[in-house]
């Protein structure tokens, strides 16, 4: 069974910086596409950022130059470095994974993991 977990939220300071970590887990062989979605209190889930297998990286254009995405393939693992935090940064973080292949079935579908909270305040 596919699981996702991310862990590295909390509470930080406007202008502070955060490390987000995911680790995918299940007898996984690849992933196409990691990324972090996130939703703010009565708002929807939105797309911060996701990397492809290859690199290719894609961002919301409020996160531009803020945020970094990465991954490490060989450990299906993903981060998210998060600097010049801003209030309106304060969201329940999710990690996102698509196109995984395990146990050598090809699973077209999203998993999700449960949410890490960021809170940016002073």
């Amino acid at each position: 069974q596919v699981q996702l977990v991310e862990s590295g939220g909390g509470l930080v300071q406007p202008g502070g910086s955060l490390r987000l970590s995911c680790v995918a887990s299940g007898s996984i062989f690849s992933i196409n596409t990691m990324g972090w979605y996130r939703q703010a209190p009565g708002k929807q889930r939105t797309l911060v950022a996701r990397v492809t297998s290859g690199g290719s990286t894609n961002y919301a254009d409020s996160v531009k130059g803020r945020f970094t995405i990465s991954r490490d393939n060989a450990k299906n693992t993903v981060f998210l470095q998060m600097n010049s935090l801003e209030p309106e940064d304060t969201a329940v973080y999710y990690c996102n994974g698509r196109g995984i292949t395990a146990l050598g079935i090809y699973y077209d579908r999203d998993y999700w993991g449960k949410g890490t909270l960021v809170t940016v305040s002073s």
